[in-house]
């Protein structure tokens, strides 16, 4: 037992305890109850509500033209374009024209927005009693009311100038993120539909630099060839010979199966594209025994005897043949450029 005795006025009187109960004081966090609610301006004086009205749609108007000025600038500013703003410093002009517009768009619907439901949906605080996470019919039905009173207050019905210009801004924000594909890379247009090939340029030997004559290039040997006039020190060296990069191989003209090839060697010497058609690795493994080539990537294979088709692999179509002759100096030469892109097929081939 303690040895500490309770204070007297701790202890319950007489008059407390003569029904068996201990009286309870007063309950300290009581609910106090919602202040009384003050309309705002907006709600006793509808040239406010108009003029708050107009604020939203104002700030909608400016995030569509926001959009529009993000779209613009893809055409307006070079990707290479750099200017001094203060205080950031030199910076690019896309980047910065870019994120300006597309920050201001999203600022001004929110903005709006917020506005809107400060000034003009309803403020009244409406206080409801905890209930179980299953929802009854009259739960339901409930939140269907109070959508539809919600939707009502917020005058969203009545105030055509807010909703088609809230409309109008929602519509043309994703805008920016279809512009945002452009950035995937450049379009092709028709640049992968031609090389530097053209009738009357010679071949040059990759690992000498010289021309190319018949008598250079043995039965069963594999070489590499570029177009004339093009050099290491060219700007656009590696895009021109990603494309033009040629593969010469002299077969003896009674195992060319294709007529088609045949014409278009000279004594038995072929020229086809090295670059693969699979996803463009260069090609340069050769069994002159079956006249096949390998590509090192993924393994397509193909056949040079017969056309270069694909006889293995995941390569979708035949290697393209450049035709071939020679000039009056006795040096190869083309007779013009391949008849199909060269590489790999790509959306806009036809």
């Amino acid at each position: 037992m303690s040895t500490q005795e309770n204070p007297e006025e701790n202890l319950p009187s007489a008059q407390d305890t003569a029904h068996g109960a201990v009286k309870v004081a007063d309950d300290p966090f009581a609910d106090p109850g919602l202040p009384p609610h003050k309309p705002r301006i907006q709600d006793i004086d509808e040239r406010a509500a108009k003029r708050s009205e107009r604020a939203v749609a104002f700030m909608f108007t400016l995030s569509m033209l926001a959009t529009i000025g993000f779209i613009a600038s893809y055409v307006i500013f070079p990707v290479d374009q750099i200017v001094y703003i203060w205080p950031f410093g030199r910076v690019s002009a896309l980047n910065f024209a870019l994120g300006l517009t597309l920050g201001a768009a999203l600022f001004f619907i929110g903005a709006g927005a917020v506005h809107w439901a400060r000034t003009l949906m309803s403020d009244v605080e409406v206080a409801d009693e905890r209930h179980p996470i299953e929802a009854t019919p009259d739960v339901k039905a409930k939140v269907m009311a109070d959508f539809a009173a919600g939707a009502a207050e917020s005058g969203f019905g009545r105030r055509k100038l807010i909703r088609n210009t809230l409309f109008g801004a929602l519509a043309m924000v994703p805008l920016s993120g279809i512009v945002l594909l452009r950035d995937m890379g450049p379009l092709p247009e028709k640049k992968l539909r031609s090389t530097l090939w053209a009738k009357g340029k010679q071949l040059i030997n990759m690992n000498t630099n010289e021309p190319l004559r018949p008598e250079d290039v043995a039965v069963g040997s594999l070489t590499f060839a570029m177009p004339e006039g093009l050099t290491v020190h060219d700007e656009h060296f590696q895009t021109e010979i990603a494309k033009a990069a040629l593969m010469i191989v002299r077969i003896q003209p009674d195992d060319i199966k294709d007529k088609n090839e045949l014409e278009w060697s000279h004594d038995g010497i072929v020229a086809f594209s090295k670059i693969c058609t699979h996803v463009g690795c260069p090609i340069s493994l050769y069994e002159q025994q079956t006249h096949h080539v390998l590509c090192p990537c993924h393994q397509s294979t193909f056949d040079l005897s017969d056309g270069a088709r694909v006889i293995f692999g995941p390569a979708g179509h035949a290697l393209p043949q450049l035709r071939i002759g020679v000039n009056d100096k006795g040096y190869l030469e083309a007779l013009g450029d391949f008849e199909e892109p060269v590489g790999p097929a790509f959306w806009e081939r036809g």
